[in-house]
């Protein structure tokens, strides 16, 4: 693993294309007060400016990540939404500037039962496919807007796009354990920084929509690089770490730290701006 004061080398890069930079968004560009640091802004549109196609791979639904991206003034082609289960494609005829060019759902009913068998008194919330959230009652650690309580019964036979499940009364090594027992299959699912579990269609997840979007945008598998903090950010990691660059946050969990490339400085160091100053 690599610091970013030695970068991997560039002499077999592609040097004709610009680099894809897929940025997490909460404890990589935002603090937890949802701050952005000026330095970091300064760094993006600087990276931008110099023709960097600078996008966001978030967990958060489109409601929530719009406004980051208007913070930061930055207007990609494509947005990573809800862990790759939505992408969205800017078009600037359509209210708010984008459209869902691609949407994976899934039936969430079977898996919301079996959580709850391990966890009855667990707190569920649901994505629809327009962004609409369904919840139940003390879900209130979550921004719930554009979202309706419901009681438990009301979250079934729905199509989702993500599902959402908090248990905070347990701590994050114990979470682990039962989430282990409840043998979660035909989903993709990654545990939060405390005991929350976000879980997508089977085989969903950031890599698949970037991969998507590297396509989309024509560029070589090389010229990409990933910035995240988080477990949801892993299969992330691998992707671009394949023939791109993977950078973790210093502040981000061991596993997570071990599974990228590089890691930078935490985000109460503003490590992001050193990743995207390192780009040329």
């Amino acid at each position: 693993m690599a610091d970013l004061d030695t970068p991997p080398s560039s002499a077999t890069r592609s040097t004709d294309a610009p680099w894809l930079v897929a940025l997490d968004v909460d404890g990589t560009i935002m603090h937890e007060d949802e701050t952005i640091d000026e330095q970091v802004a300064v760094a993006v549109a600087a990276a931008v400016a110099r023709g960097h196609l600078v996008t966001l791979a978030t967990g958060r639904s489109w409601a929530t990540t719009a406004p980051v991206l208007e913070h930061l003034g930055l207007e990609p082609e494509y947005v990573v939404c809800a862990n790759g289960a939505i992408t969205m494609r800017r078009d600037p005829t359509a209210p708010g500037g984008y459209v869902r060019e691609h949407v994976e759902t899934f039936d969430p009913t079977a898996v919301l039962e079996r959580i709850r068998g391990f966890l009855p008194a667990g707190k569920f919330m649901v994505e629809l496919p327009d962004g609409f959230r369904l919840y139940t009652r003390g879900m209130v650690e979550w921004n719930l807007d554009n979202a309706r309580e419901v009681e438990f019964a009301e979250l079934l036979d729905h199509r989702a796009t993500r599902v959402v499940v908090t248990s905070l009364e347990h701590g994050l090594d114990e979470f682990f354990g039962i989430v282990d027992q409840m043998g979660l299959h035909h989903v993709s699912y990654a545990i939060g920084w405390t005991a929350w579990l976000d879980i997508a269609p089977d085989g969903v997840n950031k890599a698949t929509a970037l991969e998507r979007v590297r396509g989309w945008l024509d560029l070589p598998a090389d010229r990409v690089i990933a910035v995240g903090d988080g477990r949801n950010d892993l299969e992330m990691f691998s992707w671009a770490g394949a023939a791109g660059r993977s950078v973790a946050m210093g502040q981000a969990p061991d596993e997570v730290r071990a599974a990228a490339d590089e890691v930078t400085g935490s985000i109460d160091d503003a490590g992001l701006a050193a990743v995207l100053d390192s780009l040329p």
